[in-house]
């Protein structure tokens, strides 16, 4: 293993600080004499310890020395890692010193043998490189990159990921355009995995907050990459985007520059520092209770036989707590011996663990309710996931669940009270099993196994907020 002793250079630069030197042993008879590039005052080296020693530094003095602190643990780091991943006879003084141009812009936990790999093949063939497109690439990580699981690409990305990020994909294209058609210094303005920074970024970002408004005067730019690529629907005009939306998106982007970074086809990572919004906010989880649940799954329809079929469908989610995207799919095959037995289709491509729930009373009866009405197979009358939700908030209406529920508005991020009519939705049954359980038992693992949740999965988390009658036991404790 490679081992590093540090030292101050004689020399000084125009401030009188010197230089930081490595002396890198690889093995007995291999040793590099590296240049840091790094800078101090004599005074802040500790030549015993061989580290800086800016204890008594105040002010801006003290901020410098923190930030070259970190600068020489990363370049260490850089260097053993390197040590590390590549034969002896390939880490030579001047190749290290070549990767370590390369990549000065990654940390060294980016760094792989396949990254600095493609790094340097790009620096010796820039022409071979330069033929690829932003666009090029991005449709080269959407067909052909891993998932990251558990820290290894090794995951099958899915379709309903692929359609997202198709989104984001022609909303880039558009943005591009308007750049193109609003800036006259800039007609000729194409996207660079190279030179995309900050200031990019918040442009994008304020374009995606705008883009609604601006149809009427940019019409060319939605006619030409449309918001939605649907044939069967005609082009909608792009509803506002809340702060959630373009989390989502700019998490997708973010990830496809670290599979650039990692794979060593840019070193420019334009989200490190990057303070705009990329973290998805929700509110405390809003369910149904399980006395609300039963009155809709007790209440006669029998006037409304349509609503009949979706509110048992309703319910049976409900005690299954499924996807709606999972649900819709079920046969008579998914029930094996009281179970109801499923890979979700979310996480189908990164970790195909069969889920299993087990059927209680009211699921049960609902299934023999149904039996055999269903075609192909299914397990209950289905409808289509849209004509579901349409229905649903029907079904309160009709059942009287119309109490107010505090929900975060999506565009405006704001909080605000709507009827839980008005809000409910197929994802309203995956809470209703998810939240009731959580209450009683409050242990994601056992819960995760039965709704699919990922280990460790920060869903759970909105669940621990106290309920209002836990909240009322405790306060009477101080009466």
């Amino acid at each position: 293993m490679a081992t590093i002793k540090k030292s101050l250079s004689a020399q000084k630069d125009g401030r009188g600080y010197s230089q930081i030197l490595f002396r890198v042993s690889i093995n007995k008879n291999q040793k590099l004499r590296l240049k840091t590039g790094i800078f101090i005052p004599e005074k802040r080296w500790d030549a015993v310890k061989e580290r800086m020693n800016y204890g008594k530094s105040v002010g801006m003095e003290r901020i410098e020395m923190a930030e070259k602190e970190t600068q020489l643990k990363q370049f260490e780091a850089k260097v053993l890692r390197l040590c590390e991943m590549f034969p002896n006879d390939i880490v030579t003084k001047d190749w290290v010193e070549n990767v370590l141009s390369l990549c000065k812009n990654l940390d060294a936990a980016s760094l792989t043998a396949a990254s600095v790999s493609t790094l340097i093949e790009r620096a010796q063939n820039p022409e071979q490189y330069a033929s690829y497109s932003f666009f090029d690439l991005m449709a080269d990580y959407r067909n052909n990159a891993k998932k990251r699981v558990n820290g290894k690409r090794e995951g099958d990305k899915s379709e309903v990921w692929k359609r997202n990020f198709d989104v984001l994909v022609r909303a880039l294209h558009r943005y591009e355009m308007f750049v193109r058609l609003t800036d006259r210094k800039r007609k000729d303005f194409a996207l660079d995995i190279d030179t995309v920074d900050h200031e990019t970024l918040e442009d994008i970002e304020s374009y995606l907050s705008n883009e609604h408004s601006l149809l009427e005067e940019y019409p060319r730019v939605f006619d030409k990459f449309p918001a939605t690529t649907d044939t069967k629907r005609r082009s909608p005009k792009p509803q506002p985007r809340g702060s959630n939306t373009i989390a989502a998106l700019f998490n997708k982007l973010r990830a496809f520059f670290h599979w650039l970074n990692e794979k060593g086809i840019t070193d420019n990572d334009p989200f490190r520092g990057f303070e705009g919004t990329t973290s998805e906010r929700y509110g405390t989880p809003y369910y149904i209770t399980l006395e609300e649940r039963n009155a809709i799954a007790d209440f006669d329809l029998s006037e409304h036989p349509a609503l009949e079929v979706q509110r048992d469908v309703f319910i049976f989610q409900c005690c299954i707590g499924c996807r709606v995207s999972d649900l819709l799919r079920l046969t008579n095959e998914n029930v094996v011996n009281g179970f109801v037995e499923y890979i979700p289709t979310k996480t189908k491509g990164e970790r195909p663990k069969v889920v299993r729930v087990p059927l209680n009373d009211r699921a049960a009866e609902i299934l023999s309710k149904w039996r055999g009405t269903a075609p192909s197979g299914k397990l209950l009358p289905f409808i289509s996931a849209q004509k579901y939700n349409n229905a649903i908030k029907e079904i309160f209406t009709v059942c009287g669940i119309t109490r107010l529920v505090t929900i975060l508005d999506s565009v405006t991020g704001q909080e605000v009270q709507r009827p839980i009519n008005e809000v409910a939705s197929s994802h309203m049954a995956r809470r209703c099993f998810v939240g009731n359980i959580y209450k009683q038992v409050k242990d994601p693992n056992l819960i995760a196994p039965m709704s699919g949740h990922s280990e460790g999965s920060r869903a759970f988390a909105r669940y621990r907020e106290i309920d209002d009658e836990l909240k009322m036991e405790i306060v009477k404790l101080i009466e």
